[in-house]
């Protein structure tokens, strides 16, 4: 039987592709491009798109603008906005919604994601997920400082699924953050570590930073919650 009364789950890239979101955002602006800017739409995409699988996290639209020889610097606001306002089509990894269900016969469950509050939300919206959930956390409730590896979301969730820290885990996906704060709150961790995940690369800084669990598919996580183990 397994030792957790309630398991929380991280959102981007653990229970959907967050690349889905990030191109999502790419084809609304280069939408909003082609009606204002006359750059046509295909083009756009296609050349955010290929910066995006070049590695480029941030200041993207600032080079791209730079690119096309578009100004003024203005311009990149509005871009940022139109990527976050805009209504994402987005679905779960394939067997989440079954894991969700089976998982809620025997645990409480929560969700636990950083981002700007607006966002997640529609993010949420769009992946149909919430009703699976007894609790919701969106740490932009409280200001970036509350944003992992704070502790504040993760006291906020245990409170609201009415359990003890330690009677809970977090299942994440990046090591940059998830853990340690996961850890700094008395909770244990979960690195759900999908393939091609935007943070599968990486390896924790500290044994701090550090899961106590590493698994590699959603059957195998639902083994481990199970009481079945896994490997480290």
């Amino acid at each position: 039987m397994s030792r957790w009364q309630a398991v929380i789950f991280d959102l981007d890239d653990t229970l959907y592709p967050e690349r889905d979101y990030v191109l999502s955002g790419f084809r609304a602006v280069a939408a909003w491009a082609e009606a204002n800017l006359r750059v046509p739409a295909e083009e756009g995409f296609a050349e955010l798109r290929g910066l995006f699988e070049q590695g480029v996290r941030g200041r993207t639209f600032d080079r791209w603008l730079a690119a096309r020889g578009l100004g003024p610097a203005v311009l990149t606001g509005r871009l940022v906005r139109v990527y976050r306002d805009h209504e994402p089509e987005l679905a779960p990894f394939p067997g989440v919604r079954e894991l969700l269900a089976s998982l809620r016969r025997r645990h409480r469950l929560g969700l636990l994601t950083d981002g700007y509050l607006g966002v997640q939300r529609v993010k949420l919206r769009a992946l149909g997920l919430a009703p699976f959930f007894d609790a919701i956390i969106v740490t932009d409730e409280w200001g970036r400082e509350a944003w992992k590896p704070s502790t504040v979301g993760f006291t906020a969730a245990v409170r609201e699924l009415g359990t003890e820290a330690t009677a809970a885990v977090y299942v994440g996906d990046n090591p940059v953050k998830d853990f340690v704060g996961a850890r700094r709150s008395g909770l244990a961790s979960v690195r759900l570590r999908h393939a091609g995940g935007e943070y599968a690369h990486l390896e924790p800084e500290t044994a701090e930073h550090a899961p106590d669990f590493t698994v590699a598919s959603l059957a195998e996580l639902e083994r481990l919650l199970a009481g079945a183990g896994c490997r480290v």
